[in-house]
């Protein structure tokens, strides 16, 4: 599944960029206006971190950050134009776990949104192996014998669904409802594009094909 990210964000040009590119990395997104929204959308819909801008409308971001500590451990990560030290302790304070200052660089918004997440994952989630390729979920390293790959989340989350299921055909229904949850609807090439990403990087060292096509029903992982 997904992981689930909740950006609480009063511009809403910010709060679509940080969205778009969000979702194109493959996390699930919602987006909220103002800080009781916010409050609202993380009791719901139980997000696995949240983006949290400090000046909003309404309950400021200190007060939000509070709050959502106060129910949850959920990784915050407070986004704003405030560079003051002192903002940026009062904002630790108040329970956030990073601090990123606007204007900022796409990227490193989503290296801090990966290095959180992965801090939250259980520590003894196990490595899945199946022929020469291995998953360390709690890493999120993937390996196809001692060469290192590079994989986009939602490329990931397509993986782990293979490798925990290994040998079994996979329907294009299941891959939707587990990766997907029918976003994109049952006319959308989107499973074999990523199909076809991964196998272009699975097989880039040569190696042979492990995601093979099923006619007609879907896909499994399984040696030729």
């Amino acid at each position: 599944m997904a992981e689930r990210i909740l950006v609480i964000e009063d511009e809403p040009k910010i709060s679509d960029l940080i969205k778009r590119g969000l979702i194109y990395e493959g996390y699930t997104v919602d987006v909220a206006n103002d800080g009781e929204q916010g409050l609202s959308r993380a009791r719901d819909n139980q997000p696995d971190l949240v983006i949290l801008d400090l000046m909003l409308p309404g309950i400021d971001g200190f007060e939000v950050c509070k709050r959502l500590r106060a129910a949850d451990d959920v990784p915050i990560l407070m986004l704003t134009a405030r560079d003051a030290v002192t903002d940026k302790v009062k904002g630790l304070d108040s329970g956030a776990d990073d601090y990123l200052t606007k204007p900022f660089n796409f990227d490193e918004l989503v290296a801090r949104v990966r290095a959180l997440l992965r801090r939250r994952r259980p520590a003894d989630q196990a490595v899945l192996r199946y022929a020469d390729l291995t998953l360390d979920q709690s890493t999120r390293e993937v390996r196809r014998g001692s060469r290192k790959i590079e994989l986009t989340t939602k490329e990931f989350d397509l993986l782990e669904l293979f490798l925990q299921h290994p040998r079994q055909v996979l329907t294009r229904d299941v891959i939707y409802e587990r990766i997907w949850n029918y976003d994109f609807g049952g006319e959308s090439n989107i499973i074999e594009v990523y199909i076809r990403y991964l196998r272009g990087k699975l097989e880039a060292g040569g190696e042979l094909r492990l995601i093979q096509t099923v006619r007609g029903v879907g896909y499994a992982l399984r040696e030729e």
